[in-house]
């Protein structure tokens, strides 16, 4: 029987052979052709390789993984692998097998590979019907139902963000905002700030304010969020610039111009 080729795409080299490793305990026949580092490289790579299974993250840099999707011409089918859960109609559009969320866990890999398994056997190549029950609330909170965690951590149906799964080197953390003293863009990450230490998320800084709870967090900058219990207080310089401090963080964050009368009665 030939062997079943698989490739990952993932811009976070550590998940992609993280997930190579659980992939090879839970089905060790299944062959790992590439294992790419952003989306321009998996489309390139799928389209010479053919692969019978892409696992495609779905915020890289160059393409994403639902542009990756779509441009696939041959047989490959997806499954998409990503921490957000936002997404879940949109992969499903792509006719994707699955849709797992990080941090994966054993036993829904294990599931999905059954899943896929039974997609591959079957003549008409159609997905199996069943939807896993994490993935069946992103759906339902997407079409304003359910009460589950989003991609970020956000309750959108049931109320603000009350944790943001985050990571730390090569370890993911369910932290709760409560103890987020800000966020702030960088780059590509969003940094998440407590006293003890940073965390990054893919977030933008936009979608978080949509999500916060905005009588606790307040917008500062464009690239900055504020908790507003941990704000100690406010200072001006000798231009007259606006910064503010924070409990447990050294540094004084500023405040650009077009937020500065959120401060006014402070």
């Amino acid at each position: 029987m030939t062997a079943i080729t698989a490739l990952i795409a993932d811009d976070e080299p550590h998940l992609a052979r993280a997930l190579a490793a659980q992939l090879a305990e839970v089905w060790p026949e299944l062959d790992i052709v590439h294992v790419a580092r952003n989306g321009a490289e998996a489309a390139e790579r799928i389209a010479a390789l053919q692969p019978d299974l892409a696992f495609l993250d779905i915020q890289m840099p160059g393409l994403t993984g639902l542009e990756v999707a779509e441009g696939i011409e041959g047989a490959t089918r997806v499954v998409f692998v990503t921490a957000y859960d936002q997404y879940a109609v949109q992969a499903f559009e792509q006719e994707a097998i699955d849709y797992v969320l990080k941090p994966v866990e054993a036993d829904r890999l294990t599931r999905t590979v059954e899943r896929v398994r039974r997609a591959l056997a079957q003549a008409d190549g159609r997905a199996d019907a069943g939807v896993d029950a994490r993935l069946l609330a992103a759906l339902q909170r997407l079409h304003g139902t359910g009460n589950g965690a989003d991609g970020a951590g956000a309750s959108r149906a049931a109320g603000p963000l009350r944790w943001v799964r985050a990571t730390q080197g090569d370890l993911m953390h369910q932290v709760p905002v409560d103890e987020v003293l800000f966020f702030r863009a960088d780059d590509k990450y969003t940094c998440v700030q407590t006293a003890a230490t940073e965390y990054l998320i893919r977030t933008p800084i936009h979608e978080l304010a949509a999500q916060l709870d905005g009588e606790r967090f307040w917008q500062v900058h464009r690239s900055t969020i504020v908790n507003l219990d941990h704000v100690a207080g406010t200072r001006r310089d000798e231009l007259s610039r606006l910064f503010v401090r924070v409990r447990g963080h050294a540094n004084e964050l500023p405040v650009s111009r077009a937020y500065v009368h959120l401060f006014k009665a402070m």
